[in-house]
């Protein structure tokens, strides 16, 4: 595999959207964000319409790293462009969404913590792309689809905007919390006591010197992100749902966290479920925050609400939660064939 950039047979657009939503944030992060769209071959010659695929990424990513390129691999926009140039699939737009914050992601929520992203995806990026590129504007042509935190994303946003979205992939998605997190949390707890049990102090801390020098700093800026996302006070500022010494749960907090579960969300947006045209399910069987076991749950889930078998693609493979782009582009094209057209 040759370590050089890769001229793609479709074309990538960088382009700037100016969010209102976003404007005057909670941490003060900018409101002009960058957007890159891929047009698939044929998209220069031709007058059709095309599915969109939306892309939104794991924790503490941010769209630049879209372009990484890891030793013996292609980053994802060069394997999405390979699964369209090779005719695998037929072509889409792939919508890259920005969704950083200070802390390091947003969850893809709206919250007081961070900011209204969920509304900013849905509310304007979405309208924002209809209107520049010639897409299907339609819940049954377009997609969502992303990892980890981005795989969260991907399984809550079709159910709270069916009217939007009409399928989705989640590679390893944040999912049955009392396995995922409870146990970050007891690291957490044992983390904070060189910070007098102050996530804050440690957060003080981070920004004043070079980032992931200590062991627990990762733990904690994903911990203190997803509390600004899940459990912050009206103001803004980020709750842990335990106890910062003992590692006790603070019931009327932690309900909240388990509001977002995807698992648990799925009865009660059971109808937004069995609208998807397609949903990709898949994790690696070693994750080190078991989320194959969400990802288990979510495809029983689906069964019991009375999600045909056919609409599901559902996967475990030998992994742990790192390493699993080359998952991407499977998921797109099977995606790709599924939308309408």
């Amino acid at each position: 595999m040759l370590p050089w950039d890769h001229e793609l047979a479709g074309e990538l657009h960088h382009e700037t959207i100016e969010s209102e939503l976003l404007r005057g944030n909670p941490l003060g992060d900018p409101h002009v964000r960058p957007l890159w769209v891929y047009t698939p071959p044929g998209y220069e010659s031709d007058d059709r319409r095309y599915p969109a695929i939306y892309v939104i990424q794991g924790y503490t990513g941010h769209i630049g790293m879209w372009a990484n390129r890891t030793p013996f691999r292609q980053p994802f926009i060069e394997t999405a462009d390979a699964v369209f140039a090779r005719g695998e699939a037929p072509g889409c737009i792939l919508v890259y969404v920005d969704a950083w914050t200070a802390y390091g992601g947003s969850q893809f929520v709206d919250s007081a913590g961070t900011g209204a992203y969920h509304s900013y995806l849905c509310n304007e990026v979405v309208p924002w792309v209809d209107a520049h590129f010639r897409t299907i504007a339609a819940p049954a042509s377009r997609g969502i689809s992303g990892k980890s935190s981005g795989g969260f994303g991907a399984m809550i946003t079709p159910m709270l905007r069916p009217d939007l979205f009409g399928a989705l992939a989640t590679h390893a998605g944040d999912a049955l919390y009392e396995y995922s997190y409870l146990n970050e949390f007891a690291k957490t707890v044992r983390a904070l006591r060189d910070y007098d049990h102050d996530i804050l102090k440690w957060w003080a801390d981070f920004r004043g010197r070079t980032p992931f020098t200590k062991e627990h700093d990762q733990l904690l800026v994903l911990t203190l992100g997803c509390a600004a996302a899940f459990s912050p006070d009206p103001d803004g500022t980020p709750r842990l749902p335990v106890d910062p010494r003992s590692g006790e749960l603070i019931p009327e907090l932690w309900e909240r966290w388990l509001a977002w579960d995807p698992i648990r969300m799925i009865d009660r947006y059971a109808d937004a479920l069995r609208s998807q045209r397609a949903i990709w399910i898949d994790a690696g069987t070693r994750d080190e925050w078991f989320l194959d076991l969400g990802a288990e749950a979510f495809r029983q889930g689906l069964a019991r609400i009375g999600v045909p078998d056919e609409r599901v693609h559902f996967e475990l493979f030998p992994a742990a939660h790192g390493g699993i782009d080359y998952r991407y582009p499977q998921a797109t094209a099977w995606l790709a064939h599924r939308l309408e057209r």
